[in-house]
């Protein structure tokens, strides 16, 4: 029985098992949770991203952008599958994007916006001015860079060096 006491433990007890990749950040679930939900505005905007259909992917080499106003968006998951429209609010207190013709009748007769969360839409057009632009150009510069993969003529100059 003694000696034993190791094996019984979980691994994240044990010693150098889970390593942080940055120690100014907490892996504390609570922390972490507390963080996403009291986020500010702006940081709820960056947050608040959908990803771009495969068309605008190849044309920026842009894989995500933050949701605004009048992008078109279709939905690809939940009950409003494939619903295609333009957005009308970005609801970031309740974390929803509401899109046109997604809507709802409630008992009174009323009709209401039904909020779809923007990970669960695909961006098919951006709504371009000169900020989103910058964004773009910002963020395909930094994909550019090819991380660290060798082009042809790196890899042919390699096999001549013996």
């Amino acid at each position: 029985i003694r000696g034993r006491r190791e094996v019984c433990l979980p691994a994240f007890h044990r010693a150098g098992s889970r390593m942080k990749y940055s120690t100014a950040v907490s892996s504390s679930r609570r922390k972490s949770r507390k963080a996403h939900f009291s986020a500010p505005s702006n940081v709820r905007r960056e947050l608040m991203s959908a990803p771009l259909c495969s068309e605008l992917r190849n044309k920026h080499a842009v894989k995500a952008i933050p949701v605004r106003k009048d992008d078109e968006v279709m939905v690809v998951r939940g009950t409003f599958k494939g619903r295609e429209g333009k957005v009308i609010q970005v609801y970031r207190r309740k974390w929803v994007i509401h899109v046109e013709r997604i809507t709802r009748d409630k008992v009174n007769g009323a009709t209401v916006n039904v909020g779809i969360d923007p990970s669960k839409v695909v961006i098919t057009k951006l709504k371009m001015d000169k900020d989103r632009k910058a964004i773009l150009e910002r963020k395909s510069k930094k994909s550019d860079k090819g991380k660290g993969k060798f082009t042809e003529s790196e890899v042919a100059a390699m096999a001549n060096v013996d």
